[in-house]
């Protein structure tokens, strides 16, 4: 076993190797229907001549962290495993054609199972754009497929691309120009980040990639165009109707995310999906950001466990609660069978009009028109609210604190009394917000805080949801109803400590900047700043539910 092998096993807390000595078969070509070939590295644990495989499908490469961490550390457990390069990355030929993965996923695995050294059962492994390719494949693999190791991901990454109807900047334009020359190291990648935030800059929105990678990026000018639900381009690459029919097939799935990652809604649909199919997957949630090391390990060892009873028959504690959750803010750890937690009731927390939250709702008169009890605030996208933590892809994730955010003129704050006792709030999140304003189109971000003795906020979960003339659309007297569905939650708001409601109009570069205008998404020259009216009175409760634990 190497030393990196050692350092790295130290890390994850995974058992000790089965196999310490494996021998890598580097380069492995592998043509694709269409003539294009892909190259893999089979890693091979001394003494198996023959076996199952991991199937591991990178965007990123095979050496460095991917190789080290999905290759050698598995295969010293025992398992044979294949790390392939995806079409147009690094010694792979063809075209990277972003979450077009079925195809090629489906090709190498029937390529894998005909090969002498398999036995004709693959499982498959990995985080993020190497989850997707897993869920690429699954619905096509037949019995071949056996297990499924996915972390920090989801079938299909449109939803996450235009949260609430907006448009993920940072994350897609970050990833974008790094994609874009998907063959050079991550070290000269993070030399250009400058470029990338210069790019959240740039209007029209369409220019950014011109700014931040040096020229037009074809996958990222198509989702700048291809917004609409029933577009063909997501279509093609959405996996999310074959999720139940992997369920029918009996594929053994862990799952694993982070209350401040970027997939976690959408990855829980696909819980929802294989639960209702009758699977009992494997859910991990911690406090963790898309990228954080502990999560990754997390997954991992649940990963390899999960091979373990679907390879060899090894029961595990995780059939009768195979839901583990750590929750944030020192709140302990849940074993449930289930999500979303059904011993959870929800607290409905009011905006009040001395600015603070309430669970009475308001008696403020509805007298009409300019009589409403509101807040009113001007949102500028030439000085956009900044984004300060959350789930973002970038190192800016995560809980933050946001004392310099709230003295903005553009954060409306409403904080709760002292907690007498902790307030666990775990399960799905949703807000009501009234809006009266002057324009048909804007952004409405609420983002629920924890506030220590000392006055330091910091996020704890957020959402957004930009509106149209028809979506949702106005109440009869011309205010509208914004219906907001935040992160999911797993928090301990602790006794002495506040909750605290932020309302803004956007979080940038987190999220594109609303222009003030109608303009497509992309084609906005002109940016106006715009004034709004947070409502809260009778006839206008605007509030966030909670799922609190009795």
């Amino acid at each position: 076993m190497s030393p990196v092998s050692r350092l790295l096993r130290r890390a994850t807390g995974l058992p000790a190797p089965r196999s310490p000595r494996v021998r890598v078969v580097r380069d492995v070509a592998v043509p694709m229907p269409d003539g294009v070939v892909l190259r893999h590295d089979r890693h091979v644990p001394a003494g198996v001549t023959r076996g199952p495989v991991v199937l591991v499908r990178s965007p990123y490469g095979r050496a460095g962290w991917i190789g080290a961490f999905f290759g050698r550390l598995v295969a010293e457990r025992g398992r044979q495993v294949v790390v392939q390069s995806v079409r147009g990355t690094r010694d792979s030929e063809g075209e990277l054609s972003p979450f077009d993965e079925a195809d090629d996923g489906v090709a190498t695995l029937r390529w894998v199972t005909a090969q002498p050294w398999c036995d004709g059962r693959v499982v498959t492994l990995g985080p993020s754009y190497l989850g997707i390719t897993q869920w690429a494949l699954a619905g096509d693999a037949g019995d071949a497929l056996r297990a499924m190791g996915t972390m920090v991901t989801a079938s299909q990454f449109r939803d996450q691309t235009y949260p609430g109807g907006t448009f993920s900047l940072d994350n897609g334009l970050s990833w974008a120009s790094m994609m874009r020359h998907p063959r050079l190291s991550e070290r000269l990648v993070e030399a250009v980040r400058h470029r990338v935030e210069a790019g959240f800059a740039a209007v029209p929105l369409a220019t950014a990639d011109t700014v931040a990678a040096g020229g037009p990026i074809d996958f990222f000018q198509d989702w700048l165009r291809e917004q609409a639900l029933d577009s063909a381009y997501w279509a093609k690459r959405s996996y999310a109707d074959r999720v139940a029919e992997v369920a029918r097939h009996g594929v053994a799935v862990s799952m694993t995310g982070g209350w401040q990652d970027i997939f976690l809604p959408w990855q829980l649909q696909d819980h929802a999906a294989l639960r209702a199919a009758g699977a009992r997957p494997v859910l991990r949630i911690g406090p963790w950001v898309h990228t954080t090391p502990a999560g990754t390990a997390a997954g991992l060892r649940d990963a390899l466990a999960l091979f373990d009873r679907a390879l060899d028959g090894v029961t595990g504690p995780d059939e009768e609660l195979p839901v583990h959750l750590e929750l944030s803010g020192d709140g302990g750890r849940r074993r449930l069978p289930d999500w979303p937690p059904a011993h959870v009731t929800e607290r409905t927390v009011y905006l009040r009009t001395d600015h603070g939250l309430g669970e009475e709702a308001p008696t403020v008169p509805d007298r009409g028109g300019a009589h409403w009890a509101g807040t009113r605030f001007t949102y500028d996208p030439h000085d956009p609210t900044p984004a300060v933590g959350g789930a973002i892809l970038t190192g800016r994730s995560g809980s933050r604190d946001q004392s310099a955010l709230e003295d903005r003129s553009d954060v409306i704050v409403f904080t709760g009394p002292v907690l007498s006792r902790d307030l666990v709030a775990l399960g799905p999140v949703r807000a009501t917000v009234h809006v009266r304003a002057e324009v048909e189109h804007l952004d409405v971000f609420v983002r629920v805080c924890d506030v220590d003795e000392t006055g330091r906020s910091v996020n704890v979960t957020d959402g957004i949801r930009r509106i149209t003339p028809t979506e949702p659309g106005p109440s009869d007297d011309g205010t509208v109803a914004v219906g907001i569905e935040l992160w999911p939650v797993g928090h301990r708001f602790a006794a002495g400590h506040r909750l605290r409601v932020q309302v803004s109009g956007g979080a940038h570069p987190r999220f594109a900047r609303h222009p003030g205008t109608g303009a497509a998404l992309g084609e906005a020259e002109v940016l106006v700043a715009r004034e709004r009216e947070i409502l809260h009175d009778a006839a206008h409760p605007s509030h966030v539910v909670l799922p609190v634990e009795p």
